[in-house]
């Protein structure tokens, strides 16, 4: 660290600043210090060591300032355009292999947050744009907390997703602001609150309307002395037993119904800490780091945070800097597929086009997207903006002029073909020209084409609002470029780009399949179809394959399936088909379905077979990422358990396939490596 400037005479009004390599440090004549966090070389900002160490020494320049009185206050803001702080820098978290080491680091980080919180002179955090995990810490820990109302503000507690919860006294600074029932919600969701959400909350004191206002509201707020006010009476009484227990039992009794407590501890172990020690902030401190440091080097955990790099690698596979970028998309069919691709698009900010023979199913479509807009926009304003930018175009006119064109229609080659030898003479230069297809080679559908480079694949899952994969499918004479833009379209709808080379089945279904195929052989074998469920719930996966395939339609399945060469003639799934019993969709297939979910027979079943039948159920889907990876459907192994992760839910814990069956042969190979060594 070197002194630009050396204040030694306490009474001298003019700036100081110290050089740092992530912080910008300056105080100003009033003696107001700025903190401008900008990690160099990184698009965003995180709290690793060095970051945390120059803030470290701000703080000794603040103590000092506020002792000599040659400082009045404190302000932390961002330097970086688009975001404030987005957590810790969780690669240094593989770096802790004993709860010991986590300790030992989190004294240190836990001594600078309260050393801020004990600054005699006001702290004040600008907020603008997204303050998450240790980010969000930070900010609870200083004195008043200022926020723009721009969309893309939000704040929020993500660690459960990584298998752990606040551990840098997050958790009792967010009950003492928000209160227990606010703050335990925000913890154990993981969900993003915006800063108009957050001000009710009590999280932020203050809202302005930009960032360039951020700056002079918090110089005011420091002249002026202004703190936080914390959660009010009513709220502190929930702390207190027996209300505590109340609520804890609550909070346990809603969170198993989301996931299973040895599949994910993490918020089963928040509560437990509130239950035990939430009526004393001070005891609730001094625990979290006890019950924090078992979960940081769980097994659950580092496969939790191997999956969030997956999705950083997805979306790294679309160039930051392509200047191309969408706003125009005209999507071609407008059934369900087609309507909700064209529904989301609008909802990511996007004009849409909605073409289809029928008039009257581009307004069914149309007004199916109500649902989706209700919540996705807050006001009528918004909603009414939304519906504006979703346009029927019969005649497909807006072709012309998008720069993404989508054809969701049905799966026959021939029709599809005139089509895109149709659009190909419409559609402007540089425009992107994609196919929804599931089924059909990318190759056969672009042969008539001049220019047969052009068509990729989109590929999108159903329901199309809740799959964050996309698969962007390459054929054999896809320009780069093309997929590329697709890449970038994607990410651009807030969904994960996975491309992937144009065979039967892409990489999802194609790794899917097999696994439903012989889940249903297991069916017509004999064994149970709630059991075989149950124990792929049990290995992890989010829904037992038989219930899945009731809930895709079993007519989907079965089409799928002749496409692989998986379905058997006279089978129980072709039976069903046959006798028009599709699954959810028309209310019976495997099972009898009704309100929308599955009538199942309440059974039991020993944990150990449960165990040893989940885990033979998921063999198919490692052989076939095995396989798909020999043969290079997508790039690396770890795309490919990204795109099993992300597309068909596989149990993120365990950290894709192919990384689950590595982990499995490391355990099994440890005994005899040890037996070898002695």
């Amino acid at each position: 660290m070197a002194h630009e400037t050396d204040a030694e005479d306490a009474g001298e009004p003019r700036e100081s600043k110290l050089a740092f390599r992530d912080w910008h440090f300056s105080v100003d004549q009033e003696g107001i210090g700025w903190a401008i966090f900008d990690r160099e070389g990184q698009s965003a900002n995180a709290l690793g060591t060095r970051p945390l160490q120059e803030l470290g020494e701000i703080i000794d320049w603040a103590e000092e300032g506020a002792r000599r009185r040659t400082m009045c206050g404190l302000v932390i803001l961002s330097g970086k355009e688009k975001g404030f702080i987005v957590g810790a820098d969780i690669n240094e978290f593989e770096s802790f292999e004993s709860e010991a080491q986590v300790i030992d680091r989190l004294r240190l980080v836990l001594s600078l947050f309260d050393r801020i919180e004990r600054l005699p002179i006001p702290v004040v955090a600008g907020i603008h744009g997204v303050c998450v995990g240790g980010g969000f810490e930070l900010v609870l820990a200083c004195h008043y907390r200022i926020a723009t109302r721009d969309e893309g503000t939000r704040v929020g507690f993500p660690e459960v997703k990584l298998g752990i919860f606040p551990g840098w006294h997050g958790t009792a600074r967010s009950i003492r602001q928000a209160g227990p029932v606010s703050a335990m919600q925000a913890m154990l969701t993981g969900s993003m609150i915006s800063a108009t959400r957050a001000r009710a909350m009590g999280f932020v004191d203050e809202l302005v309307a930009s960032r360039g206002a951020l700056r002079w509201a918090a110089r005011k707020a420091v002249l002026k002395k202004r703190k936080s006010k914390p959660a009010g009476l009513a709220q502190q009484l929930l702390t207190r037993w027996p209300a505590r227990a109340l609520l804890a039992k609550r909070m346990r009794d809603e969170t198993k119904k989301k996931a299973r407590e040895a599949h994910y501890p993490a918020p089963f172990r928040l509560i437990d800490l509130f239950e035990q020690h939430g009526g004393d902030l001070d005891a609730l401190k001094a625990a979290e780091t006890r019950y924090f440091a078992p979960l940081l080097i769980s097994e659950q955990s580092r496969n939790l945070r191997r999956v969030f790099k997956l999705s950083e690698l997805l979306k790294a596979q679309a160039p930051k800097d392509l200047k191309w970028k969408p706003l125009r998309v005209h999507v071609i069919g407008a059934g369900t597929m087609g309507a909700d691709i064209a529904g989301w698009c609008v909802a990511s900010g996007m004009e849409v086009t909605l073409q289809d023979l029928s008039a009257e199913v581009i307004d069914k479509g149309i007004k199916a997207q109500g649902k989706l807009f209700a919540r996705k926009f807050k006001t009528k304003a918004q909603r009414a903006a939304a519906k504006a930018r979703l346009i029927a175009d019969p005649t497909g006119a807006g072709a012309s002029r998008a720069d993404v064109i989508i054809e969701a229609i049905v799966e026959r080659l021939d029709i599809k073909q005139k089509l895109f030898a149709d659009l190909e003479t419409r559609i402007k230069p540089g425009a992107v020209l994609a196919t929804n297809t599931s089924s059909l080679e990318i190759e056969a559908i672009a042969a008539p084409l001049k220019d047969p480079g052009r068509l990729i694949g989109i590929h999108f899952f159903n329901p199309v609002a809740q799959m964050p994969l996309v698969e962007v499918v390459r054929g054999a004479q896809s320009h780069e470029e093309d997929v590329t833009k697709g890449a970038a379209f994607i990410t651009a709808i807030g969904k994960f780009p996975l491309v992937a080379k144009s065979v039967p089945g892409f990489l999802v279904n194609r790794i899917l399949a097999p696994y439903m195929m012989q889940a249903m052989a297991r069916l017509e074998k004999g064994e149970e179809k709630e059991k075989i469920d149950e124990a792929a719930r049990t290995f992890g996966m989010p829904m037992g394959p038989i219930e899945l395939a009731d809930a895709v339609g079993l007519d989907v399945c079965a089409h799928v399936g002749r496409i692989l060469g998986l379905s058997p003639e006279g089978s129980l799934l072709q039976r069903l088909v046959e006798a028009g019993k599709l699954g959810k969709k028309t209310g019976e297939g495997f099972y009898v379905w009704k309100d929308g979910r599955a009538e199942k027979a309440e059974k039991s079943y020993a944990a150990a077979d449960l165990e040893k039948l989940g885990r033979e159920l998921v063999e198919p889907i490692i052989s076939e990422a095995e396989r798909a990876l020999d043969e290079g459907v997508v790039a690396s192994a770890d795309l490919v358990d990204a795109g099993v992760v992300f597309g068909t839910g596989f149990a993120p814990f365990r950290g894709g396939p192919l990384h689950y069956k590595a982990s499995e042969q490391a355990v099994a190979a440890a005994p005899e490596q040890r037996n070898a060594a002695e």
